[in-house]
């Protein structure tokens, strides 16, 4: 079986699950050039706790994890099988301590994108959960001890947004970004085509820039795994470089 790549998207608003858009056809485009996953591995911005958490049952339930939005999105649902044997084999590859825990679902972190990225609801699909109290290197280490999963064709896929500050969104900046935004998403770009992991995980020391693009780590932590299941010698594409309403980047990463 040949690895299989992995993947970062920025997920962007919970609408893109029923948009047909820019962002949601390149979704599409990325799975039709990927090997068809056994099982795909999904670390969601939306399942944020304290620990780390993996999702163990047979077939996990759709989480509609969002307020105010049209009633279509909340009829959305993303049955698929789950995988109790690679969440059992990701907890052993763990070196902290986790637990199995059913209370969450499939959230729109993962099936905004995959409602996209594979319609039929056919592959199997676990979270693992992001430890709200971990330092950045230990969500990167997790990815590292993860990265076997490849070989098992596991799609290991994290879902956030590089540059997400819901507090300053402008909705008069369609498809545009304030320069700080750009500026920080232009920071990770290099530093990930340049396979200089260092940089992104102390990309703190970036000061004021850091701070708006980065309020909260929610929705950045899940780039961190991907980065560490990456290999070297894997090739890097970016799709949707790009910012939204001001205060969003939808830039997505594949490594292959």
């Amino acid at each position: 079986m040949s690895k299989m790549p992995v993947l970062f998207v920025g997920h962007g608003s919970p609408m893109n699950a029923i948009e047909d858009n820019q962002y949601t056809r390149t979704w599409r485009s990325i799975a039709e050039r990927l090997p068809k996953p056994e099982v795909i591995l999904s670390v969601s911005a939306h399942w944020f706790t304290n620990g780390t958490h993996i999702m163990n049952e047979e077939n996990p339930k759709t989480i509609h994890d969002m307020y105010g939005f049209p009633k279509e999105l909340y009829e959305v649902t993303y049955n698929t099988a789950g995988s109790p044997g690679f969440a059992k084999i990701s907890k052993n590859l763990i070196s902290k301590a986790t637990t199995f825990d059913n209370s969450w679902g499939i959230d729109h972190g993962t099936w905004s994108v995959l409602v996209h990225m594979y319609q039929d609801r056919d592959i199997p699909v676990f979270q693992i959960s992001i430890d709200a109290d971990a330092p950045p290197e230990e969500h990167y280490k997790i990815g590292m001890e993860l990265r076997t999963l490849r070989e098992q064709g596991v799609l290991i896929f994290g879902t956030g947004n590089v540059v997400h500050n819901l507090r300053l969104v402008d909705w008069n900046k369609v498809n545009k970004g304030f320069d700080w935004a750009y500026e920080f998403d232009e920071y990770i770009y290099e530093n990930i085509f340049n396979k200089n992991h260092e940089n992104i995980l102390k990309y703190n020391e970036l000061g004021n820039i850091a701070r708006l693009a980065v309020p909260t780590p929610d929705h950045f932590y899940p780039l961190l795994y991907v980065l560490g299941a990456s290999d070297k010698d894997d090739k890097i594409s970016v799709y949707n470089k790009s910012c939204e309403l001001g205060s969003l980047s939808m830039t997505a990463y594949l490594w292959e």
